[in-house]
């Protein structure tokens, strides 16, 4: 993985100070290597940071074309690249590195933006077409890696992250109607004015008259009109062989290394599945790292550690506390860039500071596997709004009871007015659950809004904005109730919360290379065609996942539920140090110097924390992990109105 950086002039000169501001704020990406290029016309500037993973000595971009008019800077992993490099040997083209990421060079020189449809794996890349006077931009299909961009005094600035924007002249401003639009959560918007998101599985295409952003890749669920029925496949077995010889070629695939890989463990089948897979396809002793927390309920290190065990793996086990998770908070949130509902963020980073300070660079991770598998509770909660019966309501009680955990972040913790809905309900004929908890979350924030933000930005249904801004025709009209849910939430939360605060940003701040075999596009491209019955079976999820992977894992994680990654919540210890944390920062004048919030309402909120049960903090906590967010983004980031 690494850092890049791209600005393109349209009537000036790019400085040599912004390339270097840019490329020093991106050193945490790529520490081993830094460099750029530089048009001859001083308008157009590539630079890069380099991790190297793959070609440890030659591998250093920007990479040209032979005749020097393409030139390229890409971060990522590009797999299957040895087959395609021969391939483009074989037409002619001559390679001056052993690395995956010159496939791409070549692969545009050959077919143009088609060229995305031979690349696999988790990408964002640059690159400029001299002939074409072209600066060509991708990201890959479901966003892995992160690609943001600005358009500022005449000049388009490309970035892994938005610092190296601001650092190379975009001035760092609230984007308020973001903010209270949920944009940044939602759509291709961030927190920060005039600085987007090249949305996962587009390309851009910039010349000096104009900025066009293209899908190439969408989900495509099935219509339930043209769709496979269960009846179609020969037997649920076929099915599962299937799947499980496309899981252990996307995992044999992400061990390709030239140095070694580790896996990120939890007690949970996702990462559970990962290592057993791993661990029978490596001929090394594999390294795992977990997290342990000091609450019992949100701890998983005993059922990980057993099935390290099982595969003979060296296990390391980190223990994290409040302190560290108040002490580490800032500095989380600033290479995050955007807010947290829970430390679990802050967890991560420090799960990522301790296996880079162990040695390793690059890491197998179970992200992604309840978005394609339908892990989520919520998933559960949809398939039984979907199939109305009388066992629907003990059966939703016990869904309930046995994810306490989730309530307020996965799963809604009090009936939602259907005013909220209605435009949703009359376009989808249903309501994707995992919404309900994020209109709470937005109800709550609005009722602590100021008179000024209240009255020019209250009346915004974030929720309408989000379902106006989907393909609706191609994407969600007449597909299962289920994979609509699935298919939004891949479009929002994944990229913009899930694959950027427990992925790339808090592995990349330490150096870190993630690699996710889950979205590998090749089963997500298998998985839409099946059907969510087979994906949930009597109301276990991950129907296929846990049955294709049972060789591989202990039998406590084949028969254990869902248990979502969280943090235990700030609200549950008063006397702890990450509670004083936010109660300082929002009670002080660090919150009065935001421009969203009536300081005296929050205050008022922070006092009643005493009086609240254990479930009501809970779904209280995303509210005070939101505002402590803000502050700091407010300070690290000398944000103004």
């Amino acid at each position: 993985m690494c850092g890049l950086i791209g600005l393109f002039s349209t009537t000036g000169v790019i400085q040599k100070t912004q390339i270097h501001s840019a490329l020093k704020s991106l050193h945490h990406r790529g520490p081993d290597h830094s460099s750029y290029w530089h048009s001859k016309n001083k308008k157009i500037a590539l630079g890069h940071t380099r991790l190297s993973i793959i070609d440890l000595h030659s591998g250093n971009q920007p990479i040209s074309s032979a005749n020097e008019h393409l030139q390229l800077i890409a971060n990522g992993e590009f797999y299957d690249f040895e087959k395609i490099r021969a391939d483009l040997i074989h037409q002619g083209y001559t390679f001056k590195t052993h690395s995956d990421s010159e496939i791409a060079l070549h692969l545009y020189a050959q077919y143009g933006t088609q060229c995305l449809a031979h690349l696999r794996g988790e990408f964002a890349f640059c690159l400029w077409d001299e002939d074409n006077q072209t600066l060509f931009a991708a990201r890959d299909r479901v966003g892995i890696k992160p690609l943001f961009y600005a358009f500022y005094n005449n000049t388009l600035y490309l970035a892994s992250e938005i610092k190296a924007i601001i650092a190379a002249g975009v001035p760092a401003k609230w984007d308020q109607e973001s903010y209270i639009s949920r944009a940044f959560q939602y759509r291709d918007r961030t927190l920060f004015q005039g600085i987007h998101q090249i949305p996962p599985g587009h390309f851009m295409q910039a010349t000096n008259d104009q900025i066009r952003i293209t899908k190439y890749w969408d989900f495509n669920y099935p219509k339930t009109t043209c769709g496979k029925t269960k009846q179609e496949y020969s037997s649920d077995s076929t099915l599962i062989k299937q799947v499980r010889e496309s899981l252990l070629n996307a995992v044999e695939t992400r061990l390709r290394a030239d140095v070694p890989v580790a896996v990120y463990l939890s007690g949970g089948l996702d990462s559970c599945s990962i290592l057993g897979m791993a661990a029978q396809l490596s001929s090394q002793t594999l390294n795992t790292f977990t997290l342990s927390f000091d609450d019992e309920a949100y701890d998983e290190a005993d059922i990980a550690l057993q099935m390290a065990k099982k595969v003979g793996a060296n296990a390391h086990v980190i223990q994290v506390n409040s302190d560290d998770l108040a002490d580490n908070f800032a500095s989380t949130i600033w290479h995050s860039e955007t807010i947290c509902i829970n430390s679990h963020t802050v967890a991560k980073y420090l799960l990522s500071r301790y296996v880079a300070n162990s040695g390793f660079k690059v890491v197998l991770t179970g992200e992604g596997a309840d978005e394609i598998f339908a892990g989520y509770p919520f998933f559960r909660l949809d398939l039984l709004n979907k199939n109305e019966n009388h066992s629907n309501s003990h059966d939703k009680a016990k869904l309930f009871s046995n994810n306490s955990i989730s309530a307020g972040s996965l799963l809604p913790s009090e009936d939602v007015s259907s005013d909220k809905l209605s435009l949703i309900q009359r376009i989808l004929s249903s309501t994707p659950s995992w919404l309900l908890p994020q209109i709470e979350i937005i109800e709550k924030i609005h009722t602590l809004l100021s008179h000024k933000i209240s009255k020019q930005y209250g009346s915004i249904n974030a929720l309408e904005q989000f379902i106006n801004h989907q393909d609706i025709n191609n994407q969600l009209i007449d597909i299962d109730p289920v994979h609509q849910s699935m298919y939004l939430l891949s479009k929002s939360m994944l990229p913009n919360y899930i694959l950027t605060l427990l992925g790339d940003r808090v592995e990349m701040a330490h150096s870190i290379e993630g690699r996710v075999p889950f979205l590998d596009h090749k089963i997500i491209e298998q998985l839409i065609h099946i059907p969510i019955e087979l994906k949930i079976k009597n109301m276990n999820e991950k129907y296929i996942l846990r049955e294709a992977c049972k060789p591989f894992i202990t039998e406590t994680v084949y028969q254990r539920e869902k248990h979502p990654f969280l943090a235990p919540p700030a609200l549950f210890n008063p006397q702890k140090k990450l509670f004083q944390l936010m109660q300082d920062t929002l009670r002080s004048n660090h919150l009065s110097s935001l421009p969203f919030f009536n300081h005296t309402k929050v205050i008022s909120l922070l006092d009643s924390v005493a009086t609240l049960n254990r479930k009501e903090q809970t779904t209280l906590e995303p509210i005070v992990m939101e505002l402590l967010s803000l502050c700091i983004l407010h300070d690290e980031y000398s944000m103004s109105s």
